[in-house]
């Protein structure tokens, strides 16, 4: 049985220009120490679907309109505030993808850091920070006991981003959400990070859902990839197999934007067009308008394709615009 069983999520905002229907019936499952990425452009719907399962989107406007998140015996959907409380921060946690706007300005790194021990655990304050020096340590900020005493503007970014990854690991959580947790960093610095995240996922057996724009990044760190898009998932498959042989037209226009599978010296690839606007709704296809690989084949006008089974482990929207010319 999946440690976290996502069956037809749904989560909608409620604007005055209509009902952006942000996460729109998306199904997918973690289990125990594997990492599941969810990848696609900003505004897809990435981040809303897994702030939905912490119950952490803002209601109003926010409302999650039906669904089932199975965790254990838990449906994490259902959950009042109160049991809520009791999962977030200690069984599951998250790495938010800007650590300076995450972490209080105004509270030191000890204080921050022994709170979830503090409410989860109910440690002493001084086995609490024993503990969060010996954290800090272990995602690599030198001399820890000295600087877990300092304020987050005193740390870089990327040393700001490893003590989110300690205050997230620190009740050794069953899921980690990653949310981005490499965006706003320089590329030695993100090598570092993934790796950190990855060393302490195996030392802990921790399953991780990895949030990402970037496919580079899923071929490196996951074990199943999700790729979404207008708030829905386009294709599911093992990383392997997505790289092997991706179906949908979006996902190949993904792998195609990554500059390390251009040829010197040519133009970076870039998908034409932008995504829809949701609060307008999608008839038919999302994709549909830019896709540049149809080649006449029909498109779905009225209807959005449902998710189809290719072979095992691997689904994808059954839109034949967007499955021309991706082979078998």
């Amino acid at each position: 049985m999946p440690l976290l069983e996502v069956r037809d999520l749904r989560t909608s905002f409620h604007t005055r220009d209509g009902i952006v229907r942000a996460v729109d019936g998306i199904s997918f499952d973690v289990e125990a120490g594997q990492t599941v990425g969810i990848v696609g452009e900003s505004g897809s719907g990435k981040s809303v679907c897994c702030y939905s399962l912490l119950q952490l989107i803002p209601q109003p406007p926010g409302r999650i309109e039906g669904g089932t998140a199975k965790f254990g015996d838990l449906d994490l959907l259902q959950l009042s505030e109160a049991q809520m409380r009791k999962v977030r921060g200690k069984r599951i946690s998250l790495i938010f993808q800007d650590p300076m706007t995450s972490l209080n300005p105004y509270l030191r790194i000890s204080t921050q850091l022994i709170e979830p021990l503090l409410i989860h655990e109910g440690l002493s304050k001084s086995d609490a920070l024993g503990r969060a020096i010996a954290e800090l340590e272990a995602v690599g900020i030198p001399d820890a006991r000295s600087r877990i005493h300092s304020y987050p503007h005193e740390f870089s970014g990327g040393m700001r981003q490893r003590v989110m990854i300690a205050m997230a690991l620190i009740t050794r959580p069953e899921i980690l959400i990653a949310d981005e947790p490499t965006t706003a960093l320089d590329v030695t610095i993100q090598r570092q990070v993934l790796d950190l995240i990855k060393t302490r996922q195996d030392d802990l057996g921790t399953a991780v859902i990895f949030i990402t724009h970037d496919l580079a990044v899923v071929s490196e760190v996951c074990d199943y990839v999700n790729v979404m898009y207008a708030g829905r998932f386009v294709e599911r498959a093992p990383v392997e197999t997505l790289f092997a042989r991706p179906r949908h037209a979006y996902t190949r226009a993904l792998q195609r934007s990554i500059p390390a599978m251009q040829k010197k010296g040519e133009t970076l690839y870039t998908i034409p067009g932008l995504p829809p606007n949701l609060a307008n709704g999608v008839a038919g296809c999302a994709f549909a308008p830019r896709c540049a690989v149809h080649d006449g084949a029909p498109v779905h006008a009225t209807t959005r394709p449902a998710l189809v089974e290719l072979e095992s482990t691997h689904w994808v929207q059954d839109c034949p615009g967007c499955l021309a010319g991706a082979g078998r």
